[in-house]
């Protein structure tokens, strides 16, 4: 087993982010590690505004910091809202690194995702394929961001010797997805694809594209588990790739979904719509060696998702409603709704 650098216990750790998937996740991990756990609502603090997120880290004074909160979507909502993805992200994650930076902390990890990574690199991706190549375009302005935000942990450590490190998720699903058809990604899209067409009695379900990309899956709750790990065993400039290890294409996904979902009719491939990367798997050979690996299978993770889309623990928010992180469960939305801030105009 690697080392403890960083013990989290008696800790005030704050987590960006708590009401997104991968926020919240971390929140229920964090239960286990006998630390503080510090969340802000919007209402608190909106990320965006520098002013009012050096003000809450001034008074509250974590030790160690989280940084999930974003703009996410899939394709169709990067395509829509290039300006709001580019944006949202390079000003919430700027604020929240350079606040931690004055305030003190002691660490802190910036999560990222896959898509910073050339649209064509030799697979698996490693970390050190980062700006080799040209990203792929239909979510370039949210990598782009993602890379910024990585690089100035990095610039932070060079220039004020800051233990802030960098972890790249794979695609993640699990409970608190959002299952919105217009900006949900490929796995609760299918999820709910699936789940209707069983219900409605409908034939088939459609996928873009021919479904020959592969793609790499991980359950939110394993990325969790993963990122905890991290910041108690890591320490050092470059980011790490946090995934399964293992690829399937979304042909293959979306009858496994079936599966799991219970729909028995078939699938429709839309060869209008874009195919987007060819395959992303990335290289976990770095993670593995920290001593950390995955728990959850790809089909017990869908059967979890599909628990947790059944009992009402998802998000339905239209692509330029929300920001992942602070968005609300199922129950609340009509809520969120009529407490609307700019970021919802």
């Amino acid at each position: 087993m690697p080392e403890m650098i960083y013990s989290l216990a008696g800790k005030r750790v704050y987590v960006a982010g708590h009401r997104g998937m991968v926020g919240s996740a971390i929140v229920r991990r964090l239960a286990s590690e006998s630390c503080e756990i510090l969340t802000a609502t919007r209402a608190e603090a909106d990320l965006r505004r520098q002013e009012q997120v050096e003000a809450w880290m001034s008074k509250n004074r974590p030790d160690a910091v989280f940084l999930a909160a974003a703009r996410v979507g899939g394709i169709l909502a990067n395509a829509t809202y290039p300006a709001d993805f580019l944006y949202d992200n390079l000003i919430l994650q700027a604020n929240v690194i350079h606040a931690a930076h004055r305030a003190d902390v002691e660490k802190l990890m910036f999560l990222g995702s896959s898509c910073i990574y050339p649209k064509f690199a030799d697979q698996p991706i490693v970390e050190d394929a980062l700006l080799t190549a040209s990203l792929e375009p239909t979510n370039e302005w949210y990598a782009i961001a993602k890379i910024a935000g990585l690089k100035l942990c990095q610039a932070y450590r060079k220039q004020h010797g800051r233990d802030f490190i960098s972890a790249m998720p794979t695609n993640l699903y699990g409970p608190e997805d959002n299952f919105d058809l217009g900006s949900s990604h490929v796995m609760p899209a299918l999820i709910r694809k699936a789940h209707e067409a069983k219900i409605n009695g409908q034939q088939e379900i459609c996928i873009w594209g021919t479904g020959t990309p592969r793609r790499e899956f991980l359950h939110v709750d394993d990325c969790a588990d993963a990122c905890v790990h991290l910041m108690k065993t890591y320490s050092a400039e470059s980011h790490v790739n946090v995934g399964s290890g293992e690829d399937i294409t979304i042909l293959e996904l979306a009858h496994l979904v079936s599966k799991v979902v219970g729909f028995k009719g078939k699938i429709r491939r839309d060869l209008t719509k874009p195919d987007g990367t060819p395959r992303k798997l990335m290289s976990v050979d770095k993670l593995r060696t920290l001593g950390w690996f995955p728990k959850i299978g790809l089909k017990e993770g869908i059967e979890d998702a599909y628990r947790s889309f059944l009992d009402g623990h998802y998000l339905e928010r239209s692509s330029n409603e929300f920001m992942a992180g602070d968005v609300m469960g199922r129950n609340d939305i009509d809520l969120e709704r009529a407490e609307t801030s700019a970021l919802h105009v």
